[in-house]
């Protein structure tokens, strides 16, 4: 049961990894992408969706080993 939960959990990290850079590189409809400050701010959040399901996926790693 543990297994099945934990490829579950893989499968919904990189879902969420995905999306999440998709939703960042789309924009909002008042993007107008001309500021330094947006495309670092856009940077940031990409990283956040990068670092949170690699994080969850290395947990998950461990758990199908045991």
């Amino acid at each position: 049961m543990q297994k099945i939960a934990t490829r579950i959990f893989i499968r919904a990290s990189v879902v969420f990894g995905v999306l999440g850079i998709w939703l960042i590189l789309a924009g909002g409809p008042d993007d107008n992408g001309t500021s330094i400050l947006l495309t670092i701010h856009k940077l940031l959040f990409a990283d956040i969706f990068i670092i949170l399901p690699s994080f969850a996926l290395s947990l998950a790693g461990k758990y199908l080993k045991q």
